[in-house]
């Protein structure tokens, strides 16, 4: 049970965003953090640190060898299954357990955050006075109020529901952990194919010691998806019969970011970070440099200025990361489209691996 009825700060999510977020508010006084999941909590996820996460954990300290799989890089490869073309690219990620990823950032809190998990954001209320949060902890409801609220918890956010902020169209993400009867090479492979169905957006692999991770994207409104993620395990399997039997599968929702109107930094004494306000890469779905970014200006901007005039400091602080998810909207029509996936088979390898790293 949280100890007070007040906070300076009160968070929603204890993932990267909302780690880095406590981490810094923490500075200006109490808080809050809550987490809708047990903990230490799971989110389905690649579990892959793009360079820019890795560049904004620096200052917080070593990550530990002990949450990094084998192998432990991988690089990005475009493949176009159909056509059987290849693009490695020099785009790099550490290979990590996000679970333990994420246990391990709650590490980094100072003794001022207070961390509940089970305890889901019920309803948010806000006046020129503070803002008041109803949580729903061990079957009953309790309120507390708080100088800033930061919503932390994802593309599904509560926090970004009680804010009134039109919802945003989710994409499907299915995973199955697959057995490794045999080594597989140590790529991020993102596949693309044309019998799965309009619907379709992508697949990944990606190998994590002795089992694998094979996803499927598909787009918002999609039928029977579990349908056509067998049937690209199937695909798979017939070409890659090092990919065993699965040992277990996941479904996640992720902001399918289409107009400036997704990218929400909060309203009022409210602030929205990661992909509760829209933070993440709409070209590529990568979400963690955005969430560990995102969620450090917003705990700087309680820290710096709090009360009413922390959305301010945040909205100036996210003025470049809302300039490069602007810019990665208004190309990605292009991007997705038919004629340049399979353009892309024709472009140089070197080409591709420069436009991969703005992705």
């Amino acid at each position: 049970m949280p100890i007070s009825e007040r906070y300076t700060t009160i968070i929603a999510g204890a993932g990267p965003a909302g780690v880095l977020a406590a981490y810094h508010a923490a500075v200006r006084g109490p808080v809050l953090l809550v987490e809708s999941m047990s903990l230490p909590r799971y989110k389905s996820c690649g579990g892959m640190l793009h360079h820019h996460t890795l560049k904004t954990l620096e200052s917080y300290g070593k990550i530990p060898e002990s949450i990094v799989l084998e192998p432990r890089t991988v690089r990005f490869r475009y493949h176009d299954w159909d056509r059987r073309v290849l693009k490695p690219t020099d785009l790099e990620f550490l290979n990590v357990d996000r679970a333990r990823f994420d246990e391990w950032l709650t590490t980094l809190l100072p003794d001022t955050v207070e961390l509940v998990g089970n305890c889901a954001l019920r309803d948010v209320t806000q006046d020129d006075t503070g803002v008041r949060v109803t949580l729903r902890l061990g079957g009953e409801d309790i309120e507390v109020e708080c100088d800033n609220l930061i919503g932390a918890d994802g593309g599904r956010s509560q926090v970004r529901r009680a804010l009134g902020v039109d919802s945003t169209a989710t994409y499907v993400t299915l995973q199955d952990f697959v057995k490794l009867e045999g080594p597989i090479e140590p790529y991020f492979d993102c596949i693309y194919m044309r019998d799965i169905g309009d619907e379709y957006a992508y697949s990944y692999v990606v190998p994590k010691g002795d089992v694998a991770i094979v996803g499927s994207v598909y787009y918002p409104h999609t039928k029977r998806p579990w349908e056509k993620q067998d049937l690209t395990l199937d695909i798979l399997r017939s070409a890659l019969p090092e990919l065993g039997e699965s040992v277990s599968r996941e479904a996640a929702a992720a902001l399918y970011l289409r107009s400036r109107a997704d990218v929400v930094p909060g309203r009022g004494r409210v602030l929205l970070a990661g992909e509760a306000g829209g933070f993440m890469s709409p070209s590529s779905g990568e979400g963690i440099s955005y969430a560990v970014n995102s969620g450090r200006l917003a705990g700087l901007a309680v820290a710096q200025s709090g009360g009413a005039s922390a959305l301010d400091a945040y909205t100036a602080l996210t003025v470049d990361i809302r300039a490069n998810l602007f810019r990665k909207m208004r190309w990605l029509p292009v991007m997705e489209s038919p004629i340049a996936k399979l353009c892309a088979g024709f472009v140089p390898t070197s080409i591709v691996s420069k436009v991969t790293q703005g992705l």
